[in-house]
């Protein structure tokens, strides 16, 4: 396991650390970390939480430093990003919901995958940005993530300017759920934590479920969608115990 994420296993919750505190830039090798965990995160929990050590939760992504010379062959090269991409679509796939609680700076990828996760925390002190375009490389890795996530003006904003936008901002237009106060952002994400594990497994993997698909579904599909999944649920014994 690579020192550069550290992956705990505390009771039902999977909790996932980036651990570069320098700047905690994702490399190909540690998104491959990440994807794996989220892949079999329900055999044995009922949530993830990824955040990060040290005081930015993610500047970017960051090639392998032992990787080879990029090809220059554009077909070839393209297997190269797979990593990043099948990140992505382990945070959409994930059978358990994906909670992220981001500080400081969030970039590209730590942008991306705020938004695409499930519930999405920023203390008070985050900032956001898609700096790729000062690097002159378009950012489509990250428009991928956000394109059914943002509002496509306020993408674009982002994308062209590469400017900075604070957390209060970042919620309004999608990327997060909740921003918290710096000083008891930690707890406010351990107490949401706390409330989503005490419900009934049946329903938090039922819902996940539901809005992974349903979006995608026309208008017929994903009501008779909702009347399956809703008897299948709602008649488990685990929904029938009563709350603690």
């Amino acid at each position: 396991m690579s020192a550069d994420v550290i992956v705990q296993q505390d009771g039902r919750l999977l909790r996932v650390s980036f651990n570069r505190p320098e700047d905690n830039a994702v490399s190909d090798g540690m998104a491959l970390i990440l994807s794996k965990a989220l892949d079999q995160a329900h055999l044995e929990s009922d949530a993830v939480l990824i955040n990060s050590i040290g005081p930015d939760f993610c500047t970017g992504r960051k090639r392998n430093a032992d990787a080879a010379p990029p090809s220059p062959e554009a077909y070839e090269r393209r297997s190269e990003y797979d990593s990043i991409f099948g990140c992505y679509k382990a945070i959409r796939d994930c059978k358990v919901p994906v909670i992220v609680a981001v500080e400081g700076r969030v970039m590209g990828f730590g942008a991306a995958i705020t938004a695409l996760a499930d519930v999405s925390f920023a203390s008070e002190n985050a900032t956001f940005n898609i700096p790729e375009i000062e690097h002159q490389v378009m950012p489509t890795m990250v428009m991928s993530a956000l394109y059914d996530r943002i509002n496509r003006n306020a993408v674009l904003y982002m994308a062209y300017s590469a400017d900075f936008i604070n957390a209060q901002e970042a919620q309004l237009l999608g990327f997060t759920s909740k921003t918290l106060p710096a000083a008891s952002f930690k707890d406010g994400v351990e107490s949401f934590l706390k409330t989503l594990l005490s419900r009934p497994r049946p329903a938090i993997l039922g819902l996940k479920e539901y809005t992974h698909h349903a979006a995608r579904m026309d208008e017929a599909g994903a009501i008779d969608y909702a009347r399956s999944l809703h008897s299948i649920v709602n008649t488990s014994v685990a929904m029938k115990k009563k709350a603690h």
